[in-house]
């Protein structure tokens, strides 16, 4: 099963405002970073990365050139240079975006990204306790919310009616 790590953008704390942003890069051999490693890169973004490759890849076969390296042995070395590209594709990926002020949230294991984001959600949901006013999350086994928060809706009583109350009490207070 494929290796997932995620990385959120802000180095300050990620919550739920951000998950959109979130980034799964998969760990592993990366078949179209070897085939078509600069493609690959500019795909990516990966701008300091295509330079380095590109001036890395230039400096190499000029010296390899310039050593008397037949043609072969040269095409057989820029097939090593690329194998090389595929293998460290991810750890390309994932350096660019520590050095945009990213930070690593977590490693997760699935199938493919989608199942690997599901589940990185459901561990990562259930951290998440200072949520200001999610009127969606419920904790079942928490006590039941009190009146004495404010700004919420519940803490508040609801209006008693202009014609009274109605039901088997006619008074608030009265006697049954």
């Amino acid at each position: 099963m494929p290796v997932y790590t995620v990385h959120a953008p802000s180095p300050a704390g990620a919550d739920l405002r951000a998950t959109d942003k979130f980034v799964f890069v998969r760990d592993g051999f990366h078949f179209w970073a070897m085939i078509l490693g600069p493609f690959w890169l500019l795909w990516n973004r990966l701008w300091l990365a295509l330079i380095g490759w590109v001036v890395f890849v230039a400096a190499f076969n000029a010296g390899l050139s310039s050593l008397g390296v037949g043609r072969g042995s040269i095409f057989f070395a820029d097939l090593i240079v690329a194998l090389l590209m595929g293998f460290e594709a991810s750890s390309l990926r994932r350096w660019t975006l520590s050095r945009g002020k990213w930070r690593q949230l977590d490693v997760v294991v699935g199938d493919d990204e989608d199942t690997a984001e599901r589940r990185f959600f459901e561990r990562w949901s259930q951290k998440q306790h200072g949520i200001v006013n999610d009127q969606w999350a419920v904790d079942r086994g928490g006590p039941p919310p009190t009146r004495s928060v404010p700004g919420q809706p519940f803490s508040n009583p609801p209006p008693i009616p202009a014609g009274g109350i109605i039901g088997l009490f006619p008074e608030p207070g009265g006697s049954r």
